[in-house]
């Protein structure tokens, strides 16, 4: 049986704080086979290094999400630093980028930030994973720029944007949003991906596939998402489980 490899997780959220760890015994003892928890800042980072120390698949990336940007520290790159040696689970930097959605957030502070932790993967030979919502321009000529290993995760770009990402030699990662009835876009952006260049992911406890569209998600739901990609690409949501987990661990240096 191939085993789901959630590429992008947040097993720190509050959401999961009465059941967390009888949660992953769950998961790894049944079709979850790898996971990757995305930091958002500091503290998450260190929860990720903590908790992939007692599961063997559990990996984890460090970095700051842009929506932290008000509150990262200005020795970021030095606190990312002084992470690397805790552990030799740490596989990417992230969850970086960019985030225009909101108003008040400093645009050009972001930039500054997401540049350099870009630059800080490229140096330890790290891939990026990269936030990207109301921001496909600067995130892309960043993207352009530094051409570093990653993937854009959540993807919900155009097609194009989807082409472009792959010409870079990144991946794109797909929630359970794809498996809305008015994801044709998403749809599209995966096809125009390729199976070799697509991940799944959870963005957990978000973004939950359907049917359980509005619920707490976790990993184990990747096959819904995985079917739904098996159908994009005409094969079976197995195969689908097992593409995404050798592109992931492809990625991810696993």
């Amino acid at each position: 049986m191939a085993l789901i490899f959630d590429s992008h997780c947040h097993y720190d959220d509050s959401a999961f704080d009465d059941d967390r760890f009888a949660l992953l015994d769950e998961m790894f003892d049944g079709k979850v086979g790898f996971l990757m928890h995305a930091s958002v800042d500091e503290k998450s980072a260190l929860y990720g290094i903590d908790v992939s120390k007692k599961y063997e698949n559990y990996y984890t990336s460090i970095g700051f999400h842009p929506e932290n940007c008000g509150d990262t520290p200005d020795d970021f790159i030095k606190r990312l630093e002084a992470l690397l040696p805790l552990s030799d689970k740490i596989k990417a930097v992230g969850e970086i980028g960019l985030d225009y959605h909101y108003e008040g957030y400093d645009r050009q502070k972001q930039i500054y930030i997401f540049e350099q932790q870009v630059e800080f993967a490229n140096r330890h030979s790290l891939p990026v994973i990269v936030h990207s919502r109301n921001a496909t321009e600067d995130t892309m000529e960043i993207l352009n720029r530094h051409r570093p290993k990653g993937v854009m995760h959540c993807f919900s770009g155009s097609a194009e944007t989807a082409k472009e990402v792959i010409s870079l030699g990144m991946y794109v990662g797909f929630t359970g949003v794809i498996t809305f009835k008015n994801s044709k876009k998403a749809k599209k952006a995966c096809a125009a991906a390729g199976k070799d260049r697509v991940l799944l992911e959870t963005d957990c406890p978000y973004m939950a596939p359907e049917p359980y569209r509005g619920q707490r998600s976790d990993s184990r739901m990747c096959d819904k998402t995985a079917a739904a990609i098996g159908e994009i690409f005409g094969i079976s949501p197995e195969e689908a489980i097992r593409l995404t987990s050798e592109n992931a661990k492809r990625l991810f240096n696993i």
